[in-house]
């Protein structure tokens, strides 16, 4: 076999030279047999022989030797060490441009030299990209939706071409959308649909693509393919009903698709996607409060479905899952509640709905994601809602968990949502039973390390609430105020320059406040307030220079 193939890329060589085409196909046919009998050893060979650059000008589009010339290049670039020497050789150029040809086997075969040449490789499928095969390629799979093998290489090529972003405008100013709907409108085999769903996922990322895709009518083809998979047991439905709904729920993530879906609360597919919470299936429940979540994106949205009476069905889902503890169909359903509560007018119905006390069922989850959006629920909901802060407030079960997660180093969200609970409790209820609370629950620490916090708005909302503890219970925050440093913290603010003006502020509402305790009006003289203060009343801001005057008559006085 060795010495055929040595004697057939000789004969090549001269063959191409004087392209004579019949001594040139007996070659061919000579190289093809030697890459199916040991495809890495012919293909060395080819490579030392200096065959390569000879391709390009047999790569004619007119000539019959074309197949099988594109056949071979895409056999030896299966090998990993042959692909650049094919770059070097010169051979995408001419690949590329037969892809404009009409003949099905040279499509077929230059697709598949194509993939192999760039296969794994995001800067040769750039270059393809910046050559312009995309809107080729979509054009041709319209042409040829016929043909199994042609409409595959196209769904494999597209696959990989849509990993990269770059490739995300040129796909959008194609009708590829319309193309693959239409594809899949037609597919009957799991194996074809999954090959479509390869391409889609990708794709939707885009929002653009995601609009193309609704009004393509995917949005038709994945309720379809839902109603056909929700009681199969193959595993074949399990995943397509998987791909389906995830797809579903990746379209929603786009607000232009989603408010087309959305269609005022009254569009079919909402109701169709609503009607997925109450289902028995898992992957539906999950597809379904996902698909709330991100629906409630906007205010008029969320008031329009809290309306309509969505609370009670993710609460009754929720209910589902508290001993069957599904971790990914909690946070959901949690993630849902969230965002529906964030409209001042739902928080006082989703309360007398019973929100808070379901959610509440959820305080012993170990699962950090839970956890997580547990608390972004509570905090949401008593947002300017005084009666329920006092309520939770005063919850000693409640405090003493969120002052274990408030420790939480590993989980650095679930540590800073606990902390702005914690915070939120006492600012929306100014309740001193949440302040006696708090205390008892050893809370005021972790309010003071949030101070120092790197986000503004988290160091105000703990000063904030630091205040009303210093004006509600001085006496029994004295002992924790001094633990935990608080008077070297507001100095540091204080003196900092960097410090928001809302900090200063609020700073220098804590320092008044605590003058009335011995022990924190001793460490405040240590540090000389005093020098900080008085630097304070020329701010910009009046509010803060203003204060600044109070605190400093407030520290004279007292000196």
């Amino acid at each position: 076999m060795a010495d055929n193939l040595s004697d057939a890329l000789k004969k090549l060589k001269l063959a191409s030279a004087d392209s004579t085409t019949d001594s040139v196909e007996s070659c061919l046919d000579c190289l093809l047999k030697a890459l199916a009998h040991n495809n890495a050893d012919a293909s060395e060979k080819i490579q030392e022989m200096g065959v390569l650059p000879l391709l390009p000008t047999l790569l004619a589009p007119q000539s019959s030797c074309t197949p099988k010339v594109a056949n071979i290049i895409a056999e030896v670039a299966k090998n990993e060490f042959m692909r650049s020497p094919c770059v070097e050789a010169g051979l995408i150029p001419p690949l590329v441009q037969l892809l404009h040809s009409k003949d099905h086997e040279v499509l077929l075969q230059t697709g598949r030299a194509l993939g192999n040449i760039c296969y794994d490789s995001h800067s040769l499928q750039a270059q393809l990209i910046n050559m312009g095969v995309i809107p080729t390629l979509v054009k041709l799979l319209g042409l040829h939706s016929d043909n199994t093998a042609l409409t595959e290489m196209c769904l494999i090529a597209f696959g990989n071409l849509a990993e990269l972003e770059s490739s995300k405008e040129q796909f959008a100013s194609t009708n590829i959308a319309e193309e693959l709907v239409r594809l899949f409108q037609r597919q009957a085999e799991h194996e074809k649909k999954e090959m479509i769903f390869e391409v889609l996922a990708p794709l939707a990322e885009n929002d653009v693509i995601k609009l193309q895709l609704v009004e393509a009518g995917l949005v038709e083809c994945l309720l379809d393919v839902v109603v056909h998979t929700v009681d199969g047991v193959r595993e074949e439905d399990v995943a397509q009903l998987k791909t389906a709904s995830d797809l579903m729920v990746l379209l929603l993530l786009g607000d232009e698709s989603m408010q087309r879906l959305f269609e005022g609360g009254k569009g079919s597919v909402f109701q169709r996607v609503l009607s997925w919470v109450p289902s028995h299936n898992h992957q539906l429940q999950l597809a379904g409060a996902l698909a709330i979540a991100n629906f409630a994106r906007n205010d008029g949205n969320c008031i329009h479905m809290v309306e309509s009476g969505i609370v009670q069905k993710l609460l009754e889902l929720l209910d589902r899952h508290v001993d069957e503890g599904n971790v990914t169909v909690q946070h959901a359903a949690l993630s849902a509640l969230r965002n529906l509560a964030i409209p001042v007018v739902n928080k006082a119905k989703m309360l007398s709905a019973g929100v808070s006390d379901t959610v509440l069922k959820f305080l012993p989850s170990e699962m950090p994601p839970v956890q997580f959006k547990l608390l972004g629920t509570l905090r949401m909901l008593i947002d300017t809602q005084a009666d329920a802060a006092d309520q939770l407030g005063t919850n000693g079960k409640l405090v003493e968990r969120l002052v274990e997660w408030c420790e939480a180093k590993d989980h650095a969200g679930v540590m800073g949502e606990s902390n702005r609970l914690l915070s939120a409790l006492i600012r929306h209820s100014k309740s001193k039973d949440v302040v006696k609370t708090v205390i008892q629950g050893a809370g005021v620490k972790h309010l003071v390390v949030m101070a120092t916090s790197e986000h503004m708005i988290m160091q105000n909302e703990a000063l904030v609430a630091l205040g009303l503890i210093a004006g509600l219970d001085l006496v029994g925050a004295e002992k924790d105020f001094v633990g935990a440093g608080l008077v070297k913290v507001l100095h540091k603010l204080l003196s900092d320059e960097m410090s928001a003006p809302e900090v200063k502020y609020n700073s220098m509402v804590i320092i008044c406040a605590v003058m009335g305790s011995e022990p924190l009006h001793k460490e405040v003289q240590g540090l000389a307030f005093i020098d900080v203060v008085s630097k304070l009343r020329s701010h910009e801001n009046k509010t803060v220079s203003h204060q600044a005057s109070l605190t400093e008559q407030r520290l004279t006085a007292q000196s």
